[in-house]
């Protein structure tokens, strides 16, 4: 049963951490982000075009980046207002990136957007956090902390064009409550006392019983599957929602509360093999209308999922921050220690309930939202794996960057499947900047397609093969590295175009080229998020004919996920991932030849 699942001091962890104070923020003590130099940024996005593009195509689209990067051309100009803007903001990019990412999107949250972190099943005894994180650092430089407060209390609200983040946990009197979901029936769950003091797990427990004890029948209608829609039509059921006062009050808890706490019914167990699988997507989604899907408002910044089966994860809406600070969060709630304080003695008053009154039109709202996100998860192909040959360990032994050698292994799968390369996308850290977020790691490589043509090449030796690889590992080290700087190729070019357009110029011809187009559709969308857990991050594709590949490598062994749409024939999930662990392998016979 649940909540004998939930022993006291389960949740109260992940309530504790509210207050988030922070030791010093250094967001003060972070540089600025640079705005990279625009013949580096122009040289480096032709180089990328190199492995993708047959030299006729190359050829034209060199002309046109000559001709827009000229000296006192459309390209200089609109670097010059972008170094301008750099010394005028926080931040010269992230605002319009979470504009032009996330907020502009139209598309549904739940797998197009939201990703999820899958935990391994535990009994969850006493996890609990004092309130601070301690700053965080990558390569030992600190990284900008600013984001952590803006995840709780926060959420996204649906515009008819675009929509907005509201963040209620600075203001005068912030929110002092959860939102608590079970069989599709929310609960405002308070989590101080009266006199400003945190609630004792003991507390927590015991209201969460009392909460089971309301909401053992499945409520006729799950209202949070209305923020599955599409974004437009979200917007305009939410504003017929809202004309009501009860429904306005309750749609108001939802959105303040710090976080949401999903307590859903056990993923449907087909096989040890293929639970990672549906236990990722249950989190990702909710499983269905038929299954936990209305347990979630997707416009939540943070949800944390826990079923009755012990499995559990979070669920969370990227606008406000990507995947590393979330890991990270998740890492800190874990590592803490229980907290014996007794509970006072004090009664506690009732969880309050949230109502919500259903006219004939949001009943035909939650209908439509229901055949849609049926379709959507029907059409999501889901594989988790554990490769248990080697993890992050190998490569460190050889002196090869464990996710560089991750990287070139996914581009040598993808051909295996696809007798081609593809554009790729690795999301990397920007928070050694100030108000930085993320940027990307382009590949293929010219060095990764020649070893990808070398390998399964018979004629080619061994220790040529193993010169190639080490070849293509290391270019996308000295890649990352230079994205790190700040110097990545993807945001500064977002950049120059949404400057003129800002500055109500035509969009620049370097950015209507079919080349253009081609190298950012993403096939393959991959992030490295390591945990100090067993966890896999599990997202969607960024294009129908793609895949999303997430994983985790810990130092024997590597979690990964990798999604596809069943309405695209050529991509499967289980047949990339099965090349990528017999790629794997033969990768690690390349290192290390047995014979």
């Amino acid at each position: 049963m649940i909540l004998r699942k939930i022993q006291p001091g389960s949740c109260k962890a992940w309530l504790s951490r509210i207050s988030l104070r922070q030791e010093p923020c250094f967001s003060s003590s972070v540089p600025p982000q640079p705005v990279p130099p625009l013949v580096q940024t122009l040289q480096s996005y032709l180089r990328s075009l190199e492995p993708l593009l047959p030299p006729e195509e190359l050829s034209h689209t060199r002309r046109m980046v000559q001709e827009f990067g000229r000296p006192g051309g459309l390209g200089a100009r609109l670097q010059e207002a972008l170094e301008k803007r750099a010394r005028h903001t926080k931040n010269w990019i992230s605002p319009w990136w979470v504009q032009w990412a996330y907020l502009e999107s139209r598309q549904p949250l739940p797998v197009h957007s939201n990703p999820a972190i899958s935990l391994p099943r535990r009994d969850y005894n006493g996890w609990r956090s004092h309130g601070q994180l301690p700053v965080e650092y990558m390569r030992g430089m600190p990284l900008c902390m600013e984001l952590y407060p803006l995840l709780f209390s926060s959420c996204r609200i649906p515009g008819p064009k675009h929509d907005y983040i509201a963040h209620h946990g600075r203001s005068r009197h912030s929110p002092t409550h959860i939102t608590v979901v079970r069989n599709y029936q929310f609960f405002q769950l308070e989590v101080y006392n009266s006199d400003g003091s945190r609630m004792t797990e003991s507390q927590i427990h015991g209201q969460l019983l009392r909460i089971r004890s309301q909401s053992w029948k499945t409520d006729k209608e799950p209202m949070g599957i209305l923020t599955s829609e599409h974004r437009h039509t979200w917007g305009q059921a939410y504003n017929r929602l809202l004309k009501d006062k009860l429904n306005k009050e309750s749609v108001r808890l939802i959105e303040t509360g710090l976080f949401s706490l999903c307590l859903d019914s056990p993923v449907m167990r087909i096989s040890d093999e293929k639970y990672a699988s549906r236990k990722a997507a249950q989190v990702l989604h909710g499983g269905g209308t038929f299954s936990n899907s209305g347990n979630r408002w997707f416009d939540k910044t943070l949800q944390f999922v826990v079923g009755e089966d012990g499995s559990w994860g979070l669920l969370y809406e990227p606008a406000t921050a990507e995947g590393p600070p979330i890991a990270t969060l998740l890492d800190h709630i874990l590592d803490e220690k229980p907290d014996p304080k007794r509970a006072p003695l004090v009664p506690l008053p009732m969880p309050k309930k949230l109502y919500f009154h259903i006219d004939r039109e949001i009943k035909r709202d939650i209908e439509h939202a229901k055949q849609n996100l049926d379709i959507l998860i029907n059409d999501l192909d889901v594989n988790v794996f554990n490769f248990k040959r080697f993890g992050k360990d190998l490569p460190k032994q050889h002196n090869l960057s464990p996710n560089s050698f991750i990287q070139v292994a996914l581009q040598l799968a993808y051909y295996r499947v696809h007798n081609e390369v593809c554009p790729a996308c690795d999301i990397a850290s920007q928070r050694m900047f100030q108000g930085g977020r993320t940027e990307y790691i382009r590949s293929p490589t010219n060095q990764t397609l020649k070893f990808i043509l070398a390998f399964d090449d018979p004629s080619v030796s061994r220790e040529a093969k193993l010169q190639l690889f080490r070849e293509a590992v290391d270019t996308y080290t000295a890649l990352t590295l230079q994205v790190l700087k700040g110097h990545g190729i993807d945001h500064h070019l977002l950049g120059l175009k949404l400057q003129a357009i800002e500055e109500g110029l035509s969009i620049p011809k370097v950015f209507m080229d079919t080349a253009y187009g081609l190298a950012t559709h993403w096939k393959l969308r991959t992030g490295q998020v390591p945990a100090n857990t067993d966890s896999v991050m599990c997202f969607g594709p960024l294009v129908p004919d793609g895949y999303a590949i997430c994983y985790n490598p810990q130092a024997d062994h590597v979690h990964f996920s990798i999604t596809a749409f069943n309405c695209c024939e050529e991509t499967h999930a289980e047949t990339l991932a099965l090349t990528l662990k017999d790629t794997l392998c033969q990768l690690q016979e390349l290192l290390q030849p047995t014979v």
